[in-house]
């Protein structure tokens, strides 16, 4: 059963202060993808997501939302910046590389599940072959190689025709006393070298140009199917050597050819692509200067968000169905500055507010993750308590509000620069006030606080 929009409503209330017009709107477009899911499948192939475009100054909440949402329901989800993509033709990124990027971002999301799956099979794999690095069967030894751990044992042995079976059952004893260790976790600091197989020729990274990641991977891939793999022999701890034999162990176990089927099928289906500084590539018709890139820039956008077809090492993306936010802050342009086919695949517009002083304490105050309960936790691992009265919260939203008042408005951002500045002796002073109970009051606040407030123009640089 897919959340109900109040559900994600209030589900995005425990990160995320007000904007109630923003989330109601992610909500909806949330639960239309459950209900599209319901229909016959000839139904589902018509009804389009209906794409978001945010209005809003920086630090208001914009990217948190749609972060927040892919959270939620465990969607394939990236954040890219339109500012960085480039016009076809240009030297820089080209905008299909974005769908290529939540194929790679979810193909390794699929990936790290389907070891889950088999992490105590390869464990298990891996302890053997811990072992067999530790106990050489007696076919690999040679009569000059001592065993790394024979000092357990307190004996030597030969290797010759005459005792192999003699040193066959040494093995087997060696094997035994040596997994029952293992298991206790008795030689988890002891040093022992074994062979891992190197990353895929990176002398071919040189090669490959910016923008061109597409090619460079299969390259390397033609290049695997075809080379030998190179092993590198590390000295490692026991305790390393098991996690590293382990994920090798793993994805000997998964299926490539499946991870990267389910990983496209999410895509088509629960793609989130948060398209930000969208304000940035709307600029006005003119026959010359940067604004022709930009609105090349576009161009090159529309047919990814109307529905096309993008390339990607694990196989073709549709993007017909994959949800896009738009955000930008709009100072100088607005939306209506942006191409007419463009701003037609982004129906819904949602405009979220600027933060006032009571919304900055609420910030610091209500959400989960909170500057407030950060520092305390952060503060707390050093055994020092750290109690905010009701006055040095208020002083502290204040300040933020000012500040973005008389300077640029970084919204929320304000408080995190603040807090530092406030929090900057104690958080340097901390592991010598073990078992102490420090309080921040409004004075304490003001005190540290003072002289850059007053010398505005200090405060233009360090606030």
């Amino acid at each position: 059963m897919g959340l109900t929009p109040k559900e994600t409503v209030a589900e995005l209330d425990k990160y995320i202060v007000g904007q109630d017009a923003a989330k109601r709107a992610v909500a909806i477009a949330l639960r239309n993808r459950y209900r599209r899911k319901l229909l016959d499948a000839e139904l589902q192939e018509e009804i389009y997501p209906k794409n978001i475009i945010m209005i809003g100054a920086t630090g208001v909440g914009k990217t948190e939302i749609a972060r927040r949402l892919a959270r939620l329901v465990n969607a394939p989800f990236i954040k890219v910046e339109a500012s960085k993509f480039t016009e076809v033709g240009y030297v820089g990124r080209d905008v299909e590389s974005m769908v290529r990027e939540l194929a790679e971002t979810t193909v390794r999301a699929v990936k790290n599940e389907k070891m889950e799956e088999v992490d105590e099979k390869s464990r298990k794999l891996a302890e053997e072959r811990l072992l067999e690095f530790l106990v050489p069967s007696t076919d690999k030894k040679s009569k000059n190689t001592k065993n790394p751990f024979e000092f357990f044992f307190n004996q030597m042995y030969e290797n010759d025709g005459e005792n192999k079976s003699e040193s066959s059952l040494h093995d087997e004893q060696q094997k035994e006393i040596l997994k029952q260790k293992l298991e206790r976790k008795e030689l988890e600091n002891e040093i022992i070298e074994i062979e891992q197989e190197e990353k895929k020729y990176p002398f071919l990274d040189m090669f490959i140009g910016y923008g061109m990641e597409e090619m460079g991977a299969n390259i390397n891939d033609a290049f695997g199917s075809i080379m030998p793999k190179n092993k590198k022999k590390r000295k490692v701890s026991i305790a390393e050597a098991r996690r590293i034999l382990a994920f090798e162990e793993g994805q000997k176990l998964i299926d490539m050819d499946e991870v990267g089927k389910i990983a496209l099928n999410r895509v088509e289906e629960d793609g989130i692509i948060f398209l930000d500084e969208i304000d940035k590539i709307a600029g006005k018709n003119s026959s010359h200067g940067p604004d022709v890139s930009r609105e090349g820039v576009q161009r090159d956008i529309l047919p990814i968000v109307e529905g096309s077809t993008v390339n990607t090492k694990y196989g073709p993306v549709k993007t017909d169905h994959i949800l896009f936010i738009a955000a930008g802050a709009f100072h100088i342009s607005k939306p209506s500055d942006l191409i007419p086919e463009l701003q037609g695949r982004f129906p819904i517009r949602v405009e979220l507010n600027p933060l006032t002083c009571q919304d900055l304490k609420r910030i610091l105050t209500e959400p989960n993750n909170s500057l407030i309960k950060q520092y305390t936790a952060l503060l707390k691992t050093e055994k020092v308590d750290v109690a905010f009265t009701e006055d040095a919260v208020d002083y502290i939203a204040e300040m933020a509000f000012q500040v973005n008042i008389r300077t640029e408005n970084i919204g929320a951002r304000r408080l995190h620069t603040i807090m530092e500045k406030v929090l900057e002796e104690l958080l340097f002073e901390a592991p010598y006030l073990s078992g102490q109970t420090i309080k921040i009051d409004k004075e304490y606040v003001g005190q540290r606080l003072e002289k850059i407030v007053i010398d505005e123009e200090l405060s233009k640089y360090i606030l």
